[in-house]
C-alpha cells in the first residue's frame, strides 16, 4: 500500500512546488496528487481554495503549469503522479491541449472534478485516459453503479463526515465498503480519502485491504517546518509497510 499527498501546484511558487515534491519524495512519499489551480475550486477546503487563489495570483499561465508537471516527474522518475483538475480549468487550457498534454507525458490518470455535465469527462476517457470516480462512505446505489462503469481508480470515502448521515448497516466498516465494492465486480484500484489524518487511519486503511490512502491538511499544516514534515509522512510510511 502507498500514501498518496496533495501537492498545492503553483504555492507559494512554481518553483516552491518543484521543492516540495522532492521532500515529499525524499521522506518516502511515492504517489502525488498535483493539481492544475482553479479559478473556481468551489468543491474545495477554504484552505484550498486560498492557496490556488495565491498561486494564480502570482502565475495564471497554465502552460507553466504544465511545463513544471513534467519537471517533477523528470526529477522524481520513481513517483507516480497523478493529475487533478476542474472542468472549468480543462476548459480554459482546452480539453484537446489537455488530453495531449496527459498523453504525451504518461499521465494516465485524471481526478475530474466539478462536472456540469459528463462531456469533457466523455472525451477523456475516449482518449485512453482513466477518470476516476468517488463513493461516499454511504454506499449509494448510484455511486456504486457509477464506480463499475468507470475506468479509473475508485476514490473511497475513508470515514463519515460528521452530520453526514446514516451509515449504510451492509457496509458498516471501511473494510465493509471496500469489500463491497469488490462484490460488486470493482477490481480497479481503492484509494481511500477524506478522514485519512493520522497513521492510525492509515493503518485502518490497509486493513480494510485499500490500495492507498490520501492524505491532505496534516501534511498541508507542516510544510513550514519540512523537519516535521518529513519525520511525520515518515510515520505515515511506516505504516504502509
Amino acid at each position: 500500500m502507498e500514501i498518496i499527498l496533495y501537492l498545492s501546484n503553483g504555492y507559494p511558487t512554481i518553483d516552491a512546488s518543484i521543492q516540495m515534491a522532492k521532500e515529499y519524495a525524499d521522506a518516502g512519499c511515492r504517489m502525488i496528487e498535483i493539481d492544475f489551480p482553479s479559478r473556481n475550486p468551489f468543491l474545495e477546503s477554504e484552505m484550498i481554495q486560498n492557496r490556488m487563489q495565491k498561486a494564480l495570483e502570482v502565475c495564471d499561465d497554465y502552460d507553466a503549469y504544465m511545463e513544471e508537471i513534467v519537471e517533477v516527474k523528470k526529477s522524481l522518475p520513481d513517483v507516480r503522479l497523478l493529475v487533478l483538475s476542474y472542468e472549468n480549468t480543462i476548459r480554459e487550457i482546452g480539453v484537446e491541449k489537455f488530453i495531449r498534454f496527459c498523453l504525451e507525458n504518461e499521465f494516465h490518470d485524471v481526478l475530474l472534478v466539478g462536472l456540469t455535465n459528463n462531456e469533457v469527462k466523455e472525451k477523456i476517457i475516449a482518449a485512453g485516459l482513466r477518470v476516476s470516480c468517488y463513493v461516499q462512505y454511504q454506499m449509494l446505489e448510484e455511486e456504486i453503479e457509477s464506480a463499475k462503469n468507470s475506468n479509473g481508480f475508485v476514490y473511497l470515502q475513508a470515514k463519515p463526515k460528521p452530520g453526514q448521515g446514516y451509515v449504510n448497516p451492509n457496509y458498516p466498516t471501511l473494510k465493509d465498503c471496500v469489500q463491497g465494492l469488490r462484490d460488486h465486480g470493482i477490481d480497479r484500484p481503492i484509494y481511500c480519502g477524506v478522514g485519512v489524518y493520522t497513521p492510525e487511519d492509515v493503518r485502518m486503511v490497509k486493513e480494510a485491504g485499500g490500495d492507498a490512502a490520501f492524505i491532505g491538511s496534516t501534511i498541508l499544516k507542516l510544510q513550514e517546518d519540512i523537519p516535521a514534515m518529513k519525520e511525520m509522512i515518515g510515520k505515515f510510511v511506516a505504516e504502509c509497510r
